[in-house]
């Protein structure tokens, strides 16, 4: 146990987990008062922010203990006590270089009040805001990010599948012609494979794409396949759709920068495999404009959404682009919109469905907290497969980065279940000036 620290939270990190007070062991958690009226501010919405902003309301009116406002109350065994700060606390330091009254600088108030009020005990701020990690440190007050969901290892989005080199030819031979797969004891390199983990076997006179297949223990050849008239154009597409076609994963992640297909594979994946399914679900969170809610938009829900969904319905007219106008695909397509087979709408809509028997598609998964993506997962009902696509370089939420988001968070975590698959593309496919600006800009 270390020396006890007094950290006071800013609403955003409030905002980005519920049950954060939880999470600093034996120390004690401070809130300014204008972090509760912050709060209030938030309780109304269908947003996941606005859900977490009301349950911790709820949690803190379970809390009982008179001594919240004076002495503290205590939040459980092993646990510190959590201060509400009542009233403007002056803090000369703050007003000198800071004299606009807002929430931020209350906040800085309340920690330079308790830095110098216990000069013995460490004060720490905590916020997922930047810039008031920025103004903290100019005038000396000790702050941190809160980083209890953070990933330290990313390094895994800056490369493609693993090549293992110098592979015995006569095995990659013998994993040609076997249907079932080589078992994984014959592999030297089979303590580096994660479960359903794709990679390239290279001899010096040949080479093979392959998968560990975890519930039959087997690495198998991973054979170029087509879904509705989409085709892989590298190996990485072509590992996408080894996973996205194989029902016993149910759970799979899509990471990869702009033009590299991820949407698209996935959409095509499940309308390939419609005949295992009920329902295809393609959504995607909102991110507002210019800090702007979405309520100022014209039109009714389904009009103001429209435009932050015709990505994705882009990437439906790109495969109907592949048949002619009268096929029968094309049609097919049709009448799975108008029966809601496929439904395409934002991600708030399905807050609190039971999702059975369906291929559901979640994009720009970058943008969703690691609470975000747990609610989602846990909608998942029998015979339903999720997948996860996005970029963690181009994350629209101002208190999420590539560390902190629910993509990575989730893939972290799932890494080595049988359940679970995650791809990582690299080359764009869009365009060749689309991959140039992606690279050189």
């Amino acid at each position: 146990m270390g020396t006890k620290k007094n950290f006071v939270l800013d609403t955003n990190v409030i905002l980005h987990d519920y049950n954060c007070i939880k999470n600093f062991e034996e120390n004690d958690i401070y809130l300014p008062i204008v972090v509760l009226e912050e709060l209030d501010r938030f309780k109304k919405g269908n947003e996941q922010i606005n859900y977490n902003a009301r349950e911790f309301v709820r949690e803190l009116d379970l809390i009982t203990d008179d001594n919240l406002f004076t002495k503290g109350a205590k939040l459980g065994e092993g646990l510190g006590r959590l201060f509400v700060m009542t009233g403007g606390v002056n803090s000369e330091k703050v007003t000198a270089s800071f004299p606009e009254r807002i929430a931020d600088n209350q906040i800085l108030a309340v920690a330079d009040h308790l830095q110098t009020k216990y000069p013995r005990t460490k004060c720490i701020l905590i916020t997922k805001d930047i810039n008031l990690r920025m103004k903290a440190r100019s005038i000396g007050i000790v702050c941190e990010d809160y980083i209890n969901d953070k990933v330290v290892n990313v390094d895994v989005f800056a490369k493609s599948n693993e090549v293992f080199e110098d592979v015995d030819p006569g095995l990659i031979d013998r994993i040609y012609s076997s249907k079932e797969g080589l078992d994984i004891s014959e592999l030297d390199f089979k303590q580096l494979l994660r479960p359903n983990e794709c990679f390239i076997l290279k001899s010096d006179r040949n080479s093979v794409l392959a998968r560990y297949n975890p519930f039959t223990h087997t690495v198998h050849k991973v054979n170029k396949s087509k879904n509705y008239g989409i085709e892989p154009r590298n190996a990485e597409q072509t590992f996408a759709f080894e996973v996205l076609n194989d029902p016993n994963i149910k759970l799979v992640a899509i990471t990869g920068k702009a033009g590299t297909g991820k949407t698209l594979l996935a959409l095509a994946a499940a309308l390939g495999n419609i005949q295992n399914y009920k329902q295809i679900l393609l959504a995607r969170p909102i991110v507002a404009l210019s800090n702007k809610d979405i309520g100022f938009l014209p039109g009714d829900a389904t009009e103001k959404v429209a435009p932050y969904m015709q990505p994705l319905f882009d990437n439906l007219n790109v495969i109907k682009h592949n048949f002619s106008s009268n096929s029968s695909e094309v049609k097919k397509l049709e009448e799975m919109q108008k029966s809601d087979q496929l439904v395409i709408e934002a991600l708030a809509f399905i807050r609190g469905r039971s999702l059975s028997e369906t291929y559901c598609i979640i994009d720009e998964a970058q943008n969703l907290t690691p609470h975000e993506i747990k609610t989602i997962i846990t909608r998942a009902g029998e015979g339903t497969k999720m997948v996860f696509t996005g970029d963690i370089q181009q994350i629209d939420q101002p208190y999420l980065d590539s560390e902190s988001n629910g993509l990575v968070y989730m893939i972290d975590r799932m890494k080595d279940q049988n359940l679970f698959a995650h791809i990582n593309l690299l080359k764009g496919e869009r365009s060749t000036l689309s991959e140039l600006a992606s690279n050189l800009m």
